[in-house]
C-alpha cells in the first residue's frame, strides 16, 4: 500500500513539472517578482495602464471566488506579480497574459498600483500561457480548456502535439478534451457550469441522444461509472445529416489531427457521405507547399 502512495505522489510531481516545462518554455527558467518599482525584472505601474486578454480562455470568472482574493489583496496585497505584454502602438500600455483574476480583484480593492512583469509574447503564446495557468489552478471548465486548445489548432495551425507540448499535457488527453466539442451545445452548457465532469461527457460523445441522458445524470446525480454504464445501453449515436454540416464525428476529427501531425500543416476533411468530400491542406509560406508537394510526389 505504501508503495501505491508513493507512485501516485511521485505522478503527481511529474504532472505537475510537466506543466510548468510548458510555461518555461514560453517565458524562460526564470521571471523575477516586483517587489518594489523597477525592481529585478518586476515593475509596479498604474493599474489603469492594464488591459483585460483577448485570448484569456477563462469565460466566466466566480464572484465569490473573486470576493475572497479581494479580501487577501486588502490584507496582504498582490504577491504574485501580473504577467503582462506591451500593447503594440501604445507606450506603457499592457494586455494580461496571466492574472487577469489578481487585476479585477485589486480594481475592487481599489489599489492605484499593480506589479507586473512584462515580456514579449506572440498572440499563440499567449493564448498558450493563459491556458497552463488556468490548467494549473484547475480553474477551467473542460469546454473552455477546449475551447482553448481548439483556437490553437484553429487560428495558430498548432497539431496536437504542438498543444500536448506547449500546456504539459498529453496528447491523449488534448484529443479527448477537443472530443468534447463534438456534444451539443446543450451539454456542453451543462459542463460550462460544471453540472457535468469531463469523464461523464466523454461517456456521452457516442451515445444516441446525448441531451436526453446528460439531463437525465444532471438530475439523477449519477457518477462517471452510472453514465457509463448508462450510455452502454444506448445505441451508437449517429449524427443526422443537418448536424453532420454543424459538427464532425469523432472518427473524423482523428483523422484530421493524425494527418496534420503527420504533414505538419493544418489538414481539414469536410465528408458528405453520398457526395464524396474533400480534403484541404493550409500552407503559410512557399516552403512549406513545395515541401508538400515533394511529399506527395515521392
Amino acid at each position: 500500500m505504501a508503495d501505491i502512495m508513493e507512485e501516485d505522489i511521485q505522478k503527481q510531481k511529474q504532472r505537475s513539472r510537466a506543466l510548468g516545462k510548458g510555461l518555461s518554455a514560453l517565458l524562460g527558467e526564470t521571471e523575477g517578482l516586483a517587489q518594489g518599482p523597477q525592481q529585478g525584472n518586476g515593475r509596479i505601474v498604474p493599474i489603469e495602464r492594464l488591459r483585460p486578454n483577448r485570448f484569456q480562455p477563462r469565460h466566466h470568472f466566480d464572484d465569490s471566488a473573486i470576493g475572497d482574493l479581494v479580501t487577501s489583496i486588502r490584507e496582504n496585497g498582490i504577491i504574485q506579480p501580473i504577467l503582462v505584454r506591451p500593447v503594440d502602438g501604445e507606450t506603457d500600455q499592457f494586455e494580461i497574459v496571466a492574472g487577469e483574476r489578481r487585476w479585477r480583484a485589486a480594481q475592487k480593492a481599489q489599489l492605484h498600483e499593480v506589479p507586473i512583469v512584462v515580456r514579449t509574447l506572440t498572440d499563440s503564446q499567449a493564448l498558450e500561457v493563459g491556458l497552463v495557468e488556468n490548467v494549473q489552478r484547475e480553474d477551467l471548465s473542460p469546454i473552455e480548456e477546449a475551447l482553448g486548445y481548439q483556437q490553437l489548432r484553429d487560428e495558430f495551425g498548432k497539431t496536437q502535439a504542438d498543444i500536448s507540448t506547449g500546456v504539459g499535457k498529453s496528447r491523449s488527453h488534448v484529443a479527448n478534451t477537443l472530443r468534447l466539442l463534438v456534444l451539443p451545445e446543450s451539454v456542453q452548457r451543462f459542463l460550462a457550469e460544471g453540472k457535468l465532469s469531463a469523464g461523464h461527457a466523454r461517456a456521452l460523445i457516442t451515445a444516441r441522444d446525448p441531451e436526453s441522458l446528460a439531463r437525465q445524470i444532471v438530475s439523477e446525480g449519477l457518477s462517471v461509472r452510472q453514465a457509463e454504464n448508462l450510455a452502454k445501453t444506448a445505441i451508437a449515436f449517429k449524427p443526422t445529416k443537418p448536424s453532420l454540416t454543424k459538427l464532425k464525428d469523432a472518427d473524423t476529427l482523428a483523422l484530421q489531427e493524425a494527418l496534420s501531425d503527420r504533414l505538419g500543416l493544418k489538414v481539414t476533411i469536410d465528408h458528405a457521405r453520398a457526395r464524396g468530400g474533400k480534403v484541404t491542406v493550409r500552407y503559410k509560406t512557399l516552403e512549406q507547399l513545395d515541401e508538400l508537394i515533394a511529399r506527395l510526389l515521392r
